[in-house]
């Protein structure tokens, strides 16, 4: 199943640094995205795209992980040559991530 499923996404930017936040529809799906949707996965979806670190933070209180991605917009909105230099795209990239089917539900 695709991430999108169970969750939705807003993106930020500041400088070179996207900021995205993935956000459970239901409250009891949060521990299921934690546990798949890793750091490092997301940083296997974006190989290529993002150049730095992936740190994520978790907000099990919203139902939310937060991934901030350093070294992701080409060098930030004034520096970048590319279509989307606010990274807004991102979010919907990472909706794509194929994750396990959900047991039972």
């Amino acid at each position: 199943m695709r991430l999108r499923e169970l969750a939705h996404a807003r993106a930020g930017d500041k400088g070179d640094i996207s900021n995205i936040s993935v956000i459970a529809y239901e409250p009891g799906d949060y521990a299921f995205l934690a546990e798949h949707v890793t750091a490092e996965r997301v940083a296997a979806l974006f190989a290529g795209i993002v150049h730095g670190e992936i740190v994520r933070y978790e907000l099990p209180e919203l139902g939310a992980l937060n991934f901030v991605l350093h070294q992701a917009l080409g060098g930030g909105v004034t520096r970048s040559l590319r279509l989307d230099p606010h990274g807004k795209s991102l979010s919907s990239a990472l909706l794509e991530l194929d994750i396990p089917d959900r047991q039972g539900g």
